[in-house]
């Protein structure tokens, strides 16, 4: 089982982070903030990763510590539980359809994290969540996973159906990324022979 837990305690958080990549998409997540929680239930329960994750941030303040924690220490997470990343397909990409809305996300499990984003809201909040966190969220997990991350909302109105289908994306393609490939299951996916 890959599977990993990360404490991060700062002066902003407090969490704790468990992850089961080869799970079934069963996740207890609490972070206070109710949009926010709702876009990490779909990213577990789309990419079969298991997801537990509990933060106690700053709210009080506003959101900003606790997504961006969150996204550190979710991102840590899956890369340890990928380990050396031996046998893993690595590449994937999904096309996250959302009634009028539709985002592609492409990702490389590379260890060379980089974000591109092509995303925008039309307004500053979700429920209670600032929708500029959502660009943050992805950078700092593509950082600490090392992830290469593509994500761009190629049409769409519904500003819930954007956050949406892009974590749904996520989800899909880290699904497929994090897979072992029967034909190559004791390969690093990597002429270099390292991830």
């Amino acid at each position: 089982m890959r599977t990993a837990i990360v404490n991060r305690n700062t002066a902003e958080t407090r969490i704790e982070v468990e992850v089961n990549l080869d799970g079934t998409g069963q996740y207890s997540i609490q972070t206070g903030v109710g949009f926010f929680d709702h876009m990490l239930e779909q990213l577990s329960r789309h990419s079969l990763i298991d997801i537990r994750l509990k933060c106690d941030g700053d709210l009080h303040i506003d959101q900003h510590h606790t997504v961006e924690d969150s996204a550190l220490a979710l991102g840590e997470a899956v890369a340890k539980a990928l380990a050396d990343k031996r046998g893993i397909r690595r590449y994937a990409d999904a096309l996250s359809p959302m009634d009028e809305t539709l985002t592609r996300v492409a990702v490389d499990i590379s260890g060379r994290p980089w974000l591109v984003w092509k995303t925008q809201f039309s307004q500053t909040r979700l429920g209670e969540m600032d929708t500029e966190l959502f660009q943050h969220w992805f950078h700092s997990f593509a950082q600490t996973a090392g992830l290469t991350l593509h994500v761009e909302t190629l049409y769409g109105d519904n500003n819930h159906h954007i956050a949406e289908s892009a974590y749904k994306g996520l989800a899909r393609a880290l699904r497929e990324a994090i897979e072992i490939d029967p034909r190559k299951a004791d390969a690093i996916p990597s002429t270099k022979g390292v991830l």
